[in-house]
């Protein structure tokens, strides 16, 4: 059976185990970087020097050591960096701003009156609103794992299951503007990554399978959370499926996704399709904007008022479906994809996606990549597009459309 790297208890170890017949550690990364053109934002078409059109640039250490017996210890730690700049973390290209529906007291059904209160609230929401705003220095992963012969555990921060099933059937793998995930990154429709998490995971022939569960701990924005995945995958064709949910700080049942996607191979490439649902009632992380209103004379009488209106605003009640084909000949790949986030909140909020994107390897580890994608915002839809490693942001105004044109070298060692 081949060994999981996704995630048994160690009380599973036998004494008969023997002691480590061999060890090793890996220094790893990405580093990528490149220009592109947004059109739709503020500022008008804006060119900028960016890290992770592709792929988010990294450095990361990974260890191993057998133990014997089928049991192999290991550890990932994976730092995110910006080839750019250096830092640890970016903002997008329209920083702080967030969508109409979140910053217009009409849109947001309040008295226009309290414009000046909501985009003082906006602003301080805004000011979250970004790639590892808190720059934590393993921000992509930390955890430490055993395999098994019955499978593996792993304990720390880590890739969600859904998640890891968005990926896989994206024919993007989440790489560019044209990912599916792109056209719903604001509020985000799925959770990524979890901290303080564990995870058992199963690998045996072509089918594998994962549960995740998180405390949630010390967090001021979000509670337990719960999640699991199942995929199987022949020569021919891969089906698979993923569920999970969170509370928020509140302990309140919160954001919740289902994932199911498959592709098969077709004619001379892939042929990939998705489905996704996201679910909040009761979105997390906003319980701080009733509190800084209480503090002011001036805004305490208003507080509930807003605070409730920024919560609804931020409810999600949607459906991503994704559809790509992917083509490789030689040191040529090919892609085109669509995806549309269909909102069906109030606010209807929908956006589409459609594009092609071009990589030409230079070796199994350097490349050059070229993205062409288009943004077609409907309603109070208003998302423009980013890459791998950075959010797009949003658009001047609701129902404006965005064009992002990007090249960019990467190496990985």
């Amino acid at each position: 059976m081949k060994k999981s790297y996704l995630a048994l208890s160690l009380l599973a170890i036998s004494t008969s185990a023997a002691w480590a017949q061999s060890s090793s550690v890996t220094l790893y990364g990405i580093v990528e970087a490149g220009v592109t053109n947004t059109s739709g934002v503020r500022g008008g078409n804006v060119t900028q020097v960016v890290s992770g059109i592709m792929d988010g640039s990294r450095l990361g250490v990974r260890g191993t050591e057998d133990l014997g017996g089928g049991f192999i210890a290991g550890f990932t730690l994976e730092n995110r960096l910006e080839a750019d700049s250096g830092a640890t973390g970016n903002r997008p290209v329209s920083g702080s701003q967030l969508p109409d529906r979140m910053n217009q007291a009409k849109l947001l059904g309040l008295p226009a009156q309290l414009q000046p209160i909501v985009t003082g609230v906006a602003a301080q929401v805004g000011a979250g609103f970004g790639v590892n705003v808190a720059n934590n220095f393993w921000d992509r992963q930390a955890y430490v794992r055993l395999v098994t012969p019955v499978g593996a555990v792993s304990a720390g921060r880590q890739y969600t299951p859904a998640y890891l099933m968005q990926a896989e059937f994206d024919i993007m793998q989440t790489q560019s503007s044209l990912a599916a995930g792109q056209v719903a990154s604001f509020p985000s429709a799925i959770d990524i990554r979890q901290s303080n998490s564990v995870q058992y995971g199963i690998q045996t022939g072509g089918f594998t399978a994962a549960a995740m569960v998180a405390a949630g701990e010390g967090s001021a924005s979000q509670g337990h959370f719960m999640g699991l995945m199942s995929y199987y995958r022949s020569d021919a064709f891969t089906v698979g499926f993923g569920y999970q949910e969170r509370e928020n700080e509140n302990g309140q049942k919160s954001l919740k996704n289902l994932v199911l996607g498959a592709s098969a191979a077709l004619g001379p490439g892939k042929l990939s399709a998705m489905y996704v649902t996201a679910k909040d009632d009761n979105p997390s992380g906003l319980g701080g904007i009733r509190a800084s209103l209480l503090g002011s004379p001036q805004t305490a009488p208003f507080a509930g008022l807003v605070s409730t209106a920024f919560i609804n605003a931020f409810k999600q009640d949607s459906v991503l479906m994704h559809i790509g084909y992917k083509m490789t000949m030689g040191a040529n790949t090919f892609y085109t994809a669509y995806s549309k986030l269909d909102d069906k909140t109030k606010a209807n909020a929908d956006t589409q996606s459609y594009g092609v994107a071009y990589t030409y390897s230079f070796s199994k580890r350097t490349d050059m990549n070229a993205v062409l994608t288009h943004f077609d915002n409907k309603g109070l839809g208003q998302m423009a597009p980013g890459g791998a490693g950075f959010l797009g942001g949003v658009t001047t105004s609701a129902g404006t459309d965005s064009n992002s044109f990007g090249v960019s070298l990467r190496h990985r060692f």
